[in-house]
């Protein structure tokens, strides 16, 4: 065992989080650092770094799922290092820190049939299997959940550190229940696109109905409208999850690779690969709704109290609200009660519920916000509007002050 390292620490090292998840990294990183103080080393294999590792301060260092040199784990425990092993028997990464592609949680998927083979859903089927009454049933399958959707948040919080430098993310919320090839679906479809080509990264819940749209008009938001409304035409061939995951998730998925949009399309025009700055943020805890295949970037939690807060605080451009039931309302009073704390103005964002008979008849939700909000900071930042363009409008308007 190599001896102990000095107490003492180079008063020009940085204290900072480093996130090392390939061998060239650590090997950079190792070069020139006399302490792996704040690195996170992902699982990568190490066994023949240890003349490197012997030579490191790992004090304060975690090694998460890395493939140690013999004996080397126990020595770096002694040395003040934390090692989390690799965990047996979980159909997903653990220790991963980026979201999801469509692509990798559809992976497999090559008919109707077969959704059930995807990543996608054998996770969500070891999660009902490991969880009993919204627990983990065991301590491995928590430290897994757990550790999996820190790694959601630190691949959020990349993203959102690059939509800031930019607009940032605006959120639509909306029902699941808006089946393609309806108007609902279509209205929320061109909301996605408004937000996007006013320069908003679009963030949504990730699953089916109006979620969906938002992001399908976000990922085509690069393109003149015959675009979208030839992609509408060929989703609404499978209007909904039901009863096959697999036929609903394969139309979109053509749709993505550009398939049957090549008379629309402008000659040599290429898909944005980032979904046009478009997010999902889903839950297996929701599993039977599965993600849809338009985000750009799909951030899956098992906790779902946990994505909901992620969700609504991701969205500092402002929040719009379609037509929905009892998730969306639930949606809006979390934002709210936000809104309603905010210490100052500057802290509030715009809250857009659009149609006015369904928030005031339907479900009179907007009586009891506007009540609220009434001689608070936040009153001047709900809004009750008809149209998705009036409320593209409201953001815009509120971003301008």
């Amino acid at each position: 065992m190599a001896a102990p390292h000095p107490q003492s620490r180079p008063q020009h090292e940085s204290r900072r989080v480093l996130e090392v998840d390939t061998l060239e990294h650590f090997d950079l990183l190792a070069r020139d650092c006399p302490s792996a103080r704040g690195w996170h080393v992902g699982q990568i294999d190490l066994t023949a770094r240890r003349e490197e590792l012997e030579r490191l301060d790992v004090r304060g260092a975690l090694f998460l799922g890395t493939a140690l040199p013999e004996g080397f784990a126990d020595e770096a425990r002694e040395r003040g290092a934390l090692v989390f092993p690799a965990l047996a028997g979980v159909p997903f990464e653990p220790y991963r820190a980026s979201a999801y592609a469509p692509e990798e949680l559809y992976r497999g998927l090559a008919g109707a049939g077969s959704y059930e083979q995807t990543p996608d859903a054998r996770i969500y089927q070891w999660y009902r299997e490991n969880t009993r009454a919204g627990e983990a049933d065991t301590a491995g399958a928590t430290l897994a959940m757990a550790i999996h959707d820190h790694g959601m948040g630190t691949a959020l919080a990349e993203l959102r550190a690059e939509a800031d430098a930019a607009w940032g993310y605006a959120g639509v919320m909306g029902g699941h229940a808006a089946e393609r090839g309806s108007r609902e679906y279509a209205e929320a479809a061109k909301l996605g696109r408004l937000l996007a080509r006013d320069g908003y990264g679009v963030a949504t819940g990730g699953g089916p109905g109006a979620m969906e749209a938002a992001n399908l008009g976000a990922f085509l938001s690069p393109f003149e409208e015959p675009v979208l409304e030839e992609a509408l035409r060929l989703v609404a061939a499978v209007p909904g999850f039901r009863p096959s995951v697999g036929a609903w998730a394969e139309a979109a998925l053509r749709v993505r690779r550009g398939e049957g949009l090549g008379s629309v399309l402008p000659s040599g025009a290429v898909l944005p690969d980032d979904g046009g700055r478009s997010l999902g943020i889903p839950t297996w805890f929701y599993g039977h709704e599965p993600p849809n295949a338009f985000a750009g970037e799909i951030a899956k939690y098992f906790a779902n109290s946990q994505r909901e807060s992620v969700l609504l605080e991701l969205c500092q451009g402002g929040i719009v609200f379609l037509p929905g039931a009892g998730g969306t309302v639930q949606e809006v009073f979390q934002d709210a009660c936000e809104n309603y704390y905010a210490a100052d103005a500057k802290a509030v964002n715009p809250m857009v519920l659009v149609g006015r008979e369904h928030w005031t008849r339907t479900l009179p939700v907007w009586p009891l916000l506007s009540a609220l909000a009434r001689e608070r900071e936040m009153e001047h930042a709900v809004f009750l509007v008809d149209t998705v363009e009036d409320a593209a409008a409201v953001l815009r308007e509120a971003r301008g002050r």
